[in-house]
């Protein structure tokens, strides 16, 4: 017998509230990314992204699912393209889907444990401490 998910429904969207999602699913990996396509991609020094199962993701706004654009040969980026807002990645044959802390409105349970890419991170801004679990 299967447990039904006791996991809460999670909403997001862009600036602009073209583009909305809803997301279930046990949240894995909320981390930081200081790599230079998150540098430059957000216009600051990290993104803030979570990951969640790929299967629970509904696109629900009016403009449905975001644009995308390739920042790696296998993984791309999900953007507004009205605002320029951005959403997601997704890795091509992934089952999860790593959506940004911003769009969803940066929820206060979901705290970064670890911070990707850090050679490439700012000297000024401490970095994020690695906290997972062993």
């Amino acid at each position: 017998m299967t447990t039904p998910s006791t996991t809460t429904t999670r909403t997001g969207r862009c600036q602009c509230r073209e583009i909305q999602f809803e997301v279930s699913g046990d949240a894995d990996y909320v981390h930081t990314c200081s790599c230079e396509h998150c540098q430059d991609l957000s216009g600051g020094p990290m993104m803030s992204w979570v990951s969640f199962p790929l299967d629970s993701l509904k696109w629900t706004g009016a403009r449905g699912e975001p644009a995308w654009h390739y920042t790696w040969p296998d993984s791309r980026r999900g953007f507004c393209p009205k605002c320029g807002s951005q959403l997601c990645a997704l890795d091509d044959g992934a089952d999860s889907i790593a959506i940004t802390l911003s769009a969803l409105g940066n929820p206060a349970d979901l705290v970064p444990v670890n911070q990707s890419c850090r050679d490439s991170a700012v000297p000024w801004l401490a970095q994020v401490p690695d906290t997972r679990p062993s």
